[in-house]
């Protein structure tokens, strides 16, 4: 194996040496005493750990290939190395050369080789989808013996590299818990997981088929479990107001865990010393899934959508891993930023973190990076990706300005400047990552005051640090789903939620309109002093999802009157805009006449705030009471001060509280 230059002049600020290895232990991997990596932890930040015994933390780009390698590539204005050097080889070196004097240190999905690219890599087999286990028939007793097989295939060019971090098992998997379930109640009788679909719901209802069918509307033909299994191509939907989303949730749990036992042991069963990151979590993670994850993985792999163009991340997202995986350590394993003021013709046609120019993106990005790093339990993070997509999209239609460079090879000059800066403070903001968050505030006694502009499609101009809202909880054996944020002007009062939750089209039995009760909610209770009123802000979807693009879910916000009635609420703005459902993000602005007053008190008002998960699946609330029993007692309700302006932050490394 030829030695490497990888971390030549670059070890001061990526690699933590443990003090009995002396400095540039690794910088030549050819004398790596073997292939194993590990994960560590220090003063309670998780680090990676080289063969060699170094500290590192990755910091990666996805995508390192050369680009496209069919013929026309360059007529059809796409990336490819052939354009702007006479070998891939010359392209890999001169890559590696460029990510290294940015501050990259790593190679994500998609990538050369680490013996092609030179870099500590994360190759991604798609071991699932080779093994036929996703839409097929995990359970069918073929499927270990299948996994082992394309286990031992797939890893054989990375197997006793000690470049060779670990495995991504698939990508973005997703573990839809309403598409798992309709999939499988469609398969026919046959199929040896439809069989065990059906065995569970027997169980989960007690063989009875009369307590099912008050939660499932059943296809036509089917009058019992036995019917229900022969049945093929046919939907069992949930009934409005029941309970059936449980079980569906448990069917997820059942799929997932026989998914990474299996991926664990194959993995494992062919290359021990690689460590096992398995699927890469789609910027969303179903907790049932999670929770199967945690037993099985070395580390959790997730994809994340910045939640605001200033860099902020939602804490929400972090502390449930945490909860859901007790000291197991994240990687990033696809992050970005786009701006519609890009060089390669790329229009932005989605949902991913898309700002208007250059220069936000790059700030944003940079924040990004700190903040990723002030979490204790990052172990990395992988840009998503080395070149812009192709003008026109690429072949599934994504058309996005991600690249570090353009289409013909020229770097973002402001983006890899301001990334360059930020990757070099990584290691010292990680180091004290865990203290930091010992210092953060653990309740909230104030609002900050802040000019909110609501419809603008951004949570950058709030003061996200001082307007979070503390001390959220969820019924028990569920985790938090999302965050609120509280503010005031002279407008009125600022509610925004950051959360996430799935709904599948075809799991409900719903008629011409969507039944409220059904959809995902924040609810409010508010007290200015003039008697407690209710609010509920539904996350409505959308009857017919579009085949492409994402589907247009609305914001519907109620006052509650008595007796359960929705009311509108005069001159109330609200905006919904969510990045994609299965996330969500909201913002609304309540007037203060709404809420009784003429302008802004002068005292502090009592508030409850919480939320419900589509079809009732789980709920949070701000301390922990369940939402019926804390918005009809008012008595409950959390006084808030109305705090000084505080100007828009998504500082995550240093936030000041003193303002």
């Amino acid at each position: 194996m030829r030695a490497t230059r990888l971390l030549a002049g670059f070890l001061c600020f990526v690699i933590v040496f443990a003090p009995s290895m002396p400095a540039g232990a690794c910088s030549d991997f050819a004398k790596a005493p073997h292939s194993r990596w590990t994960i560590e932890r220090e003063a309670g930040a998780a680090w990676l750990v080289t063969p060699c015994g170094d500290k590192f933390f990755s910091i990666g780009s996805n995508v390192l290939d050369g680009g496209d390698r069919k013929d026309g590539a360059g007529a059809r204005n796409s990336y490819t190395w052939s354009s702007f050097y006479p070998s891939l080889e010359a392209w890999a070196r001169a890559t590696r050369e460029r990510l290294i004097a940015w501050g990259f240190n790593s190679a994500g999905a998609w990538s050369l080789t680490p013996e092609r690219i030179d870099l500590p890599s994360t190759p991604n087999l798609e071991l699932g989808r080779n093994a036929r286990f996703h839409w097929f028939d995990p359970f069918d007793p073929a499927t270990e013996a299948e996994m082992l097989r394309q286990a031992e295939r797939l890893t054989k060019p990375y197997r006793g590299d000690p470049r060779r971090i670990g495995y991504f098992s698939d990508n973005e998997v997703g573990w839809w818990n309403g598409a798992l379930f309709n999939y499988f109640m469609r398969a026919p009788a046959a199929n040896h997981t439809k069989r065990r679909l059906i065995a569970l719901l027997r169980e989960h209802y007690g063989d009875d088929w009369t307590r099912f069918a008050a939660d499932f509307v059943a296809p036509a033909n089917a009058a019992s479990f036995d019917d229900l299994l022969r049945s093929e191509g046919a939907l069992a939907q949930l009934r409005p107001g029941g309970t059936g989303i449980q079980a569906v949730r448990r069917w997820t749990g059942v799929v997932t865990e026989h998914y990474y036992r299996l991926v664990r042991q194959a993995l494992k069963s062919v290359d021990p010393e690689a460590l096992v990151f398995a699927d890469r979590l789609p910027i969303y993670y179903d907790p049932v899934a999670v929770r199967a994850m945690a037993r099985h993985v070395d580390a959790i792999a997730t994809n994340y959508n910045v939640d605001s163009p200033d860099g902020w991340l939602a804490p929400y997202f972090f502390d449930g891993l945490r909860q859901l995986a007790p000291d197991k350590a994240v990687l990033i394993t696809e992050w970005f930023f786009a701006a519609h003021e890009n060089r390669s013709g790329n229009v932005n046609n989605g949902h991913l973190m898309t700002v208007n120019s250059q220069v936000e993106r790059a700030a944003g990005a940079a924040q990004a990076t700190r903040n990723f790093a002030a979490q204790p339990d990052i172990v990395g993070l992988h840009w998503f990706q080395w070149h812009d997509h192709p003008k026109g999209g690429r072949s599934d239609g994504e058309d996005y300005n991600f690249g570090l460079v353009d289409s013909w090879d020229v770097p973002y000059a402001g983006l890899v400047e301001a990334l360059k800066q930020a990757n070099r403070e990584v290691v010292d903001i990680h180091r004290k990552a865990a203290s930091r968050r010992g210092r953060l505030p653990v309740a909230t006694t104030a609002m900050p005051r802040a000019d909110i502009v609501v419809g603008d499609r951004s949570l950058a101009d709030w003061p996200k640090p001082h307007a979070l809202v503390r001390g959220v909880e969820s019924n028990a054996g569920e985790i938090p789903f999302g965050e609120f944020y509280l503010s005031w002007s002279d407008a009125g009062l600022g509610v925004a939620l950051i959360a996430m939750d799935y709904y599948d089209p075809q799991i409900l039995a719903v008629d011409d309109e969507f039944p409220l009760g059904e959809a995902f909610r924040l609810e409010l209770g508010v007290d200015t002093g003039t008697g407690p009123q209710r609010f509920a802000l539904h996350i409505v979807p959308p009857k017919v999802f579009p085949k492409k693009g994402a589907p247009a879910f609305t914001a519907r916000l109620c006052r509650i009157e008595t007796g359960g009635d929705c009311a509108t609420v005069d001159g109330a703005a609200t905006s919904y805009f969510g990045s994609d459902q299965p996330r969500i993000t909201a913002e609304m602005n309540l007037p203060w006449p709404a809420l009784g007053l003429e302008r802004a008190p002068t005292q502090a008002v009592k508030l409850a705030i919480g939320a419900v998960a589509f079809h009732r699946s789980r709920w949070m609330s701000w301390g922990g009471r369940p939402l019926d029993e804390l918005m009809a007692d008012s008595t409950g309700w959390r006084r808030l001060a109305l705090g000084p302006a505080v100007q828009p932050s998504a500082d995550q490394v240093e936030p000041r509280f003193d303002r």
